[in-house]
């Protein structure tokens, strides 16, 4: 009776080894791919692991993911995968939780682990970035101001510097809505700057979603921030409505604007860098409208990412569950629509990451429990909509490597 008892527990460990390692991956840096979501209704951080081959996902064992210590937003990785920063906002639901910066450890199996506690930030936080040397961490709030962390050791995050937009003549209190930074790494290749030597300076662009403008912030080798106005009665640079998404393509030439409702479209500009001249008059990295902008979007755009080869703009527009693709003019930074015009998320699509060889994307759909993904032909600006990936509930954030 006692052999038939053990037979039996022998059974069941085999049984709950065999679950344990289902709802595992066999994680490798330098094989897979890993992609990073916040979830907001557990406030938990889930992982997994991109097979980059075929573009499967595997949830990597974490015991449901770690949580987080607020109600998580945006979400990026360091350059070198190392670590995880997430936004996060006290909330009464969460005990003991804090408004912040929470980072996080990534293992070489691909879990995360939190380290340290949150970095404060003051106001409500509405947007990060990371720069692709992994030096400069920028975090907005909705008071309109810009804080700037150094990255340290073991991924510590320290201040560095800080800003407040500035009240425009006629204008009201602005808010900071996006953020994206001008590169000072250039991809290895394929794109048109690859080979070509990085500038080592680097320029802040910030959406007022207010007063419709994007500011222009030079960052100093120690992080301060300085205000590169256009003219002594201008701060900014005007946009469409309710600007709520920037970016900047990876080789320094183009920052494109995501505006709402009822502008519902995407203002181009080129940045007056080396890459970008003769068109500028001096390279200072102040911007002009490219001709055409701005360019039509579907309604409620709110994001806009470049692949990171420069060829292809995706502006995410929430209000039609959609992702649109356009191709950039290499010479003049034209956007124009790629048919089909759109792919179809899930509910509430909010942020967007496409992985450094520009081979796939990720959109999270907030009102849901899953990810969208879609494989990219990137000479094509297509897109091929995969599968969609099972997340804990209320996605908000992403990133990838």
């Amino acid at each position: 009776m006692r052999m038939r008892f053990s037979w039996i527990l022998a059974v069941v460990a085999l049984i709950s080894t065999a679950i344990l390692v289902a709802c595992s991956s066999k994680y490798s840096s330098s094989n897979n791919g890993l992609v990073v979501v916040s979830t907001q209704a557990n406030a938990v951080m889930d992982t997994f692991s991109l097979d980059l081959g075929n573009g499967h996902m595997t949830q990597i064992f974490n015991s449901a993911g770690p949580p987080t210590n607020g109600v998580p937003t945006t979400v990026v990785l360091a350059p070198g995968g190392a670590n995880a920063y997430v936004l996060v906002t006290q909330s009464s639901d969460l005990p003991g939780s804090s408004t912040g910066v929470q980072t996080f450890t990534v293992a070489s199996d691909g879990k995360l682990a939190p380290v340290g506690s949150v970095e404060p930030v003051a106001g409500v936080p509405t947007a990060m970035t990371i720069d692709s040397a992994g030096k400069f961490l920028f975090v907005s709030n909705g008071a309109g101001e810009v804080f700037v962390f150094a990255v340290g050791s073991g991924g510590a995050l320290s201040a560095a510097g800080s800003a407040t937009l500035p009240l425009p003549t006629g204008g009201t209190a602005p808010s900071a809505s996006a953020l994206a930074v001008t590169p000072t790494v250039y991809p290895p290749a394929y794109s048109v700057c690859s080979g070509n030597a990085p500038p080592t300076t680097e320029d802040l662009y910030v959406t007022d979603s207010v007063n419709y403008l994007v500011l222009n912030y030079s960052v100093s080798s120690a992080g301060s921030l300085t205000l590169m106005q256009p003219s002594l009665s201008q701060v900014g640079y005007a946009t469409g409505n309710d600007p709520s998404g920037v970016a900047v393509d990876p080789c320094n030439r183009f920052v494109y604007v995501a505006n709402g409702q009822p502008s519902n479209s995407v203002s181009a500009f080129t940045i007056c860098s080396k890459v970008a001249l003769p068109s500028c008059p001096i390279a200072d990295y102040s911007l002009l409208p490219v001709s055409g902008s701005p360019f039509t979007a579907g309604p409620g755009p709110i994001a806009v990412a470049v692949d990171p080869l420069g060829l292809c703009l995706y502006a995410l527009d929430q209000q039609e569950n959609a992702i649109r693709p356009y191709k950039i003019g290499t010479a003049t930074g034209s956007l124009t629509p790629i048919n089909p015009t759109y792919s179809g998320t899930n509910q509430t699509p909010t942020s967007i990451a496409i992985r450094s060889d520009d081979s796939w994307m990720f959109v999270t759909n907030l009102n849901s429990t899953n990810l969208s993904e879609y494989a990219i032909t990137p000479s094509a600006c297509t897109l091929t909509t995969q599968p969609p990936v099972q997340t804990d509930s209320n996605p908000w954030g992403v990133a990838v490597r």
